[in-house]
């Protein structure tokens, strides 16, 4: 069995095919919530074992809406990952963050409305504190890691997650701006939300690929483009993730491990056994 990764990295095609990347394996993953995106495949990376997992699946074919967030963050939980980097592509909502330029940001919003949210169900409550979505350590360490690089890249903003799989309306697109939000995607919303609930470290790298549809004398976002867009960035993920496994510790500890700590609401001999069952993996160790 390949060792416990450093890192798991979410995102698209090719962001797993790495110059360098050494003993490639590809894992099959069962899960209570179902298939995984893609399997996940494994290899070496500056010297250290990390995980990547193709969030719409290989080739592209599962829609934002579709994504089985849930089965996804279960997949990397279980073969070791405490942290984990989401690749996404996003629409800026400001002047100042233009296409080809990245984007870490440290707010979120979900503006999603059909999707899972949580793992907790079936007679267990839980309420995680998202104050701050994403976790500060990585977050910085993936700054620190894309700095290195020759993209430019802005530390800090919101992020809107909407359902798609649709863009915006100009109306939109509008209102978000005069919400004061950075920039905008489809996919990080559950994605956070449910990385928190397992207690993994979760920091976004995202690709600003156009400026939705707001922008006056920028044609308004189309698939085209961002397809272009990803494709001349491709080499600055990969060289930022490089630069990221080399210099994350092996040893490391994070609030992020501890959420559940105080979110636990129902009264342990109250959950039901098939419930208690299923999240054995989340909440055993607060209810020995």
């Amino acid at each position: 069995m390949t060792a416990q990764p450093i890192l798991a990295v979410i995102g698209g095609s090719g962001l797993y095919q790495f110059e360098g990347l050494q003993d490639v394996e590809t894992i099959e993953v069962d899960t209570p919530y179902g298939k995984p995106s893609s399997p996940i495949v494994m290899g070496t990376l500056a010297g250290k074992t990390v995980a990547f997992l193709a969030r719409h699946g290989i080739g592209h074919f599962i829609s934002p809406t579709e994504v089985n967030y849930r089965a996804n963050i279960y997949a990397l939980k279980s073969i070791g990952a405490r942290r984990i980097v989401s690749i996404s592509a996003c629409g800026s909502l400001r002047e100042d963050y233009a296409p080809g330029h990245i984007v870490i940001p440290d707010q979120l919003i979900d503006f999603t409305r059909d999707r899972k949210r949580s793992f907790f169900e079936n007679g267990l409550v839980a309420h995680i504190s998202p104050a701050d979505p994403f976790c500060n350590e990585i977050s910085t360490e993936i700054y620190q890691a894309v700095i290195q690089t020759s993209a430019v890249c802005h530390l800090g903003g919101s992020f809107i997650t909407i359902e798609g799989p649709r863009f915006s309306t100009k109306g939109e697109s509008n209102l978000f701006r005069a919400w004061g939000i950075s920039i905008i995607g489809m996919t990080t919303s559950p994605e956070a939300f449910l990385a928190r609930e397992a207690e993994m470290c979760y920091g976004v790298l995202a690709h600003v690929t156009d400026y939705d549809v707001w922008h006056t004398s920028e044609a308004p976002v189309s698939v085209e483009m961002v397809v272009r867009t990803l494709q001349e960035n491709t080499h600055h993920a990969q060289e930022a993730i490089h630069n990221l496994v080399s210099a994350l510790p092996e040893d490391f500890d994070c609030k992020c491990s501890r959420a559940l700590a105080n979110a636990l609401m129902t009264n342990p001999p109250a959950i039901p056994a098939g419930t208690r069952q299923q999240l054995g993996w989340l909440i055993d160790k607060y209810l020995a």
